[in-house]
């Protein structure tokens, strides 16, 4: 299915006051993401559970090599504040340190467990990364003020300095102009459930998470379609029972999760905010929602899928 992402984005643009509103909630303390991720699909009718959709201990076909070391050295991760936001709940796993810490990382495997710490590590990486459409798109309309109004960026706080002190300043990934072109494709149609903006509009920690991944994926040479693929596995491990609830809603289109495809699920009929209440709102019994939240060091809120740190 094809969107008009134009006319999309023109839509979407009476959202982004509660994104700005959020972002500037979030500069009164540090929210990034910390608490675990429940995917046990509270709510879920027995015959879709929420481990037929998140795929435990995932492999993504994509390599880190020394991009954590690299964001370090450059400031957008202030590595004493990130492993501070862990030391409260026991300490930054070793494998997931080795991606802050390390250079020679192979491929990134996400899981229930490691799908928070994953999404600041790509939330950094879009953030930081030099990219024309941090630097052209809708984050850089000079109708919203500025783009330090976000919650992707007004709510990122720890790095070295002011967040947008590290905004597009960085060559960490360089892309051909066929790979940027392939980002700039595919991340006007892959959308996120917390708000109805497309992930070539980053405004939330999601979108801009989404971006880095996509930057990462083009920079390795993978395809379309496999970034599709990789992009949904990933949505899963953030929203898991958002994607549990469109499974349901396909199964009662005679529809197996299994043969859906991953660019029409990630397109705005699905995935985006608004496209997402339509489809749960023709679901007898949806699942609650649950998943990766928005708080780096404060517990994610209730209406999780938010868009801050």
């Amino acid at each position: 299915m094809e969107e008009n992402t134009k006319d999309n984005e023109n839509k979407n643009d009476y959202l982004l006051p509660a994104s700005i509103l959020i972002s500037a909630l979030i500069l009164s303390g540090t929210w990034i993401y910390k608490t675990g991720l429940n995917a046990t699909g509270s709510g879920v009718a027995e015959e879709i559970a929420a481990e037929e959709i998140v795929v435990p201990g995932t492999v993504l076909p994509v390599r880190w090599g020394d991009l954590g070391t690299k964001m370090v050295s450059a400031g957008v991760i202030d590595k004493e504040q990130f492993l501070a936001v862990y030391a409260e709940r026991g300490g930054l796993p070793t494998a997931e340190r080795r991606l802050l810490e390390s250079a020679g990382n192979g491929n990134i495997k996400i899981s229930q467990e490691n799908a928070g710490v994953l999404l600041n590590l790509f939330w950094a990486l879009g953030l930081g990364n030099k990219n024309p459409i941090l630097e052209k798109g809708p984050m850089s309309d000079p109708k919203y003020g500025s783009a330090g109004r976000f919650a992707s960026t007004g709510g990122w706080t720890i790095a070295r300095g002011d967040a947008m002190d590290h905004y597009s300043r960085h060559s960490f990934i360089v892309l051909t102009p066929e790979q940027q072109k392939l980002v700039e494709q595919v991340s006007k149609n892959i959308y996120r459930p917390c708000c109805n903006n497309s992930t070539h509009f980053p405004d939330c920690n999601h979108g801009m998470a989404m971006l880095g991944l996509l930057e990462l994926m083009a920079s390795q040479d993978i395809g379309e379609k496999e970034m599709y693929r990789i992009a949904l596995q990933v949505n899963t491990h953030w929203f898991p029972d958002t994607y549990v609830n469109i499974a349901k809603y396909l199964a009662m289109q005679g529809v197996d999760w299994e043969q859906a495809d991953p660019k029409e699920i990630l397109g705005l009929t699905y995935s985006s905010g608004s496209g997402y209440r339509n489809i749960v709102s023709k679901i007898p019994t949806p699942a609650k929602s649950s998943g990766v939240g928005c708080a780096v060091s404060a517990p994610a809120p209730k209406s999780s899928g938010g868009c801050g740190i």
